[in-house]
Parts: C-alpha cells; structure tokens; sequence
C-alpha cells in the first residue's frame, strides 16, 4: 500500500524546473507577456483631439440633416370631443349613435417635399407591457359595451394569464385556422365557440382612426402601399390567410379588417402588430405623394374612433419629411457633438496641465 501510494505520488508530482511549473507560475504571479503601453501626454492629447475632430464634423452633418426634416404635429384627441362631453370624455367615445367625426386645420409652416410621410402617434400607451394588470386594464377599458357584460368579464379575465405583448399566435397570422397554437391570445381566442383570426389582443385593440386631408377644394390622395416591412408581409402574414370572426363578439375592441382581403394585404394591421418599445410612439399611416408649399393650408377630416381616454392616453397626426437620415431626430447629432466637444476641451486641458508641469 505505501510502495503504491509512492508511486502514486511520483505521477502526480511536476518537478519546479519543468515547463509547466515554469509557466504556471508565471500564470499566478501575473508575468505573462502582455502588451503594457506606456501612455504619454503627447499620445493622450493626441488622441483625445483626433476623436474631437471626428465626432465634431459628424455631429454637426447629421444635426443639420435632422434639422432639414419638416414636421407638423397635431394633437386632436382632446379638440375632437364635443364641448357637452369635454368632463367626461369616455362616455363620448363609446356612444356609438354619436358622430365621431372632426376637422382640424393645419398650416405648412416651410415647404415639404413629397413624400410626405402620415404618422399616427399615441402616447401613454404601454403596447409592449408585459404585466397581465395592463391586458385586463387594456381589455376591460376599450370595450364599447361593457356594462351588461361586466361579470362575464371579470369571469374571464380572472381565467386569463395572457400578456398583452405575447397575446397573439404568429404561427396562426401566417398560417390561419390550420394552426391550433393559439392558447396565448386568450382571451380573445374564439368568440361564440368559433376560432378568431387575427386572434389576441393586439390585433383586437387595432387602431381605427382614419384621415382625409384637402388641400383647397382638392383632395390630397394618400398611398397607404408598401408602409410596412417587407419582410413581415413576406414571412410573417400568410398570403392566403384571411380575417375569420374577427371583431363579431359583443366587446369590440379597435378597427376591423376586410375578410375578402389576406392578412399579408392589410398593411395596417401589420403595422400595428409589429409592438413598440415605448409609452410614445408613431406608427406610419400611409404617404402623401406630392409637394405642400409654404403657407398652404391643409383640412383634415378625421373620424375620431380610436378609445385612448380610458387609460388617459393622447392621440396626434404628424406629417413629416425625411432626410438621408431618416426623420427628425436630434439626439444622435448632439450624442457626437457633445463627445467631440468634450474631446477637445479634455485635450486642452490635459496640453495645459502638461506645458505647465512638464516633464
């Protein structure tokens, strides 16, 4: 036993002058070679400057590219609400014998180059919230007739765990009633034991407001062809997948959809599945195809559908330009100045410092 524990030990002994002790020692006293630069002033200063002088010329192109885009922004949800309903502003939404229809009047400040790009945009609308509070709290708000159906409701949302975000089935949107994966849109999967597609709670809370914009006595068209992704109408909405049930139940939740017309053909729909990451956001609503001239006054006939006053959220109409660069958007012009800026004044600062103490 002792001669083969010997043994034993011999194997598992390295002797200290052979390469692995060498190198293993090394390893632990951090010895190993590594590149250690040794920074001067002069490199410092240097480089701080050849940064300032490249974020600068950067920031300032794409700040100017940014401040090229034209926009208007009007918000209506608050003015298309009659004087006799401005105190209680749900009731007026969900009245459906009232007219829902307004008029704004918007004026092109600077001239606007086609194409001129419609956007929707809500704000305070968590589309991406991933609590089962909001779904219910999404859910039970937007209802148009909720009061006769308030235990039903309860009922089943108590029954339900769905997340707004996950409250749909990508496998039925490109695939239709052959997919059963739809456990995940509950509650707004069937709807008098008859399957819903598009089903969920996205699709169901789609927007619904719709525009019309004249421009003199000529009506300005709108192309609303090719506003969302292609890859998404491509491969995540079948082309032969079309609207079944949907939005029949006594809850109606937003807009409703063509059932003659496949999923991968309604854009709007598309548009609005595709979840923002933000409280506020703009969604595209479609194009206006020709120049609008400085001073020219645009009326817009809206029907104001959409429910955002339930859970205190704000609806505005915005018409913007783009650039190079996309819309307007000035933090990523600034980001680079501010970087390139302090860049520079660090390296004065560090010349200075170095002209008085040096070395």
């Amino acid at each position: 036993m002792e001669l083969g524990r010997a043994r034993s030990l011999a194997v598992r002994t390295i002797p200290r002058d052979s390469p692995s002790s060498t190198a293993l020692n090394k390893f632990k006293q951090q010895n190993l070679p590594a590149c250690k630069p040794v920074l001067k002033p002069s490199c410092v200063i240097t480089s701080f400057l050849v940064v300032g002088f490249i974020f600068l010329p950067i920031g300032l192109t794409t700040l100017c590219a940014s401040r090229t885009v034209v926009e208007i922004v009007d918000r209506y949800d608050s003015g298309c609400v009659p004087g006799a309903f401005r105190s209680n502003k749900v009731s007026f939404i969900k009245d459906t014998s009232l007219p829902k229809n307004c008029s704004r009047i918007l004026k092109v400040r600077k001239h606007m180059k086609a194409p001129i790009y419609i956007y929707y945009q809500l704000d305070n609308y968590y589309q991406n919230h991933r609590s089962s509070a909001f779904a219910v709290n999404l859910f039970s708000k937007l209802v148009v007739h909720l009061f006769c159906f308030r235990e039903l409701l309860k009922k089943s949302l108590r029954k339900s765990v769905s997340k707004y975000v996950k409250s749909r089935s990508d496998q039925q949107l490109l695939h239709g009633l052959k997919s059963n994966k739809t456990s995940s849109c509950d509650p707004e999967e069937f709807n008098n034991g008859l399957p819903v597609v598009p089903c969920g709670l996205i699709a169901w809370s789609l927007f619904n407001d719709t525009y019309t914009f004249i421009r003199g006595t000529k009506e300005l068209r709108i192309n609303r062809t090719n506003i969302a992704w292609e890859s998404d109408r491509d491969s995540k909405f079948g082309k032969h997948v079309y609207p079944h049930n949907f939005q029949n139940g006594t809850l109606i939740g937003g807009g409703k959809l063509d059932p003659h017309i496949p999923l991968s053909d309604q854009e709007d729909l598309i548009v609005w599945m595709r979840t923002a990451a933000l409280p506020s956001f703009r969604k595209l609503y479609g194009r206006i195809e020709e120049d609008l001239e400085a001073d020219d006054v645009i009326v817009v006939h809206l029907m104001n559908n959409y429910n955002t006053y339930s859970f205190g959220g704000k609806k505005k109409l915005v018409l913007s330009t783009s650039s190079w660069l996309g819309g307007r958007n000035d933090f990523l012009g600034v980001a680079y100045i501010f970087v390139g800026g302090s860049s520079i004044i660090l390296s004065i600062v560090f010349l200075l410092l170095h002209m008085k103490n040096s070395r």
